[in-house]
């Protein structure tokens, strides 16, 4: 098993409200990421579901994982923070986890297409 200090990249994971993912992802990729993974979820937490005539309504979620280089991992934070406006409450949420293993990693940049 690899030493978490001695990990290359980390998972920066953020939660956020539904509509709210393409600028988590924007903010990241400005800041230096390549992209992200969204996928939708319901929320569960502290509050109660609102209810609409007399229907309950689960708070919908996006969750956005952004697999970076860990040296970078401060600055994309900083910028989806600020971006996605995580320091309003409820906002939502972000945090970073060491990733210890990886596999299908090309460090490449692929090569620029020349037009003709």
């Amino acid at each position: 098993m690899a030493d978490v200090a001695s990990t290359k990249y980390s998972m920066i994971v953020t939660i956020v409200s539904r509509g709210y993912a393409d600028i988590v992802i924007g903010a990241a990729k400005d800041a230096g990421a390549r992209g992200g993974t969204v996928f939708y979820a319901r929320g569960s937490g502290i509050h109660d579901p609102a209810k609409f005539i007399g229907i309950t309504i689960q708070p919908e979620k996006e969750v956005v994982m952004t697999l970076v280089k860990k040296e970078d991992v401060a600055d994309i934070v900083s910028a989806i923070t600020e971006k996605a406006g995580l320091t309003t409450d409820g906002r939502g949420i972000s945090f970073v986890l060491p990733v210890t293993r990886t596999a299908g990693i090309v460090n490449k940049v692929p090569p620029k297409t020349q037009e003709t």
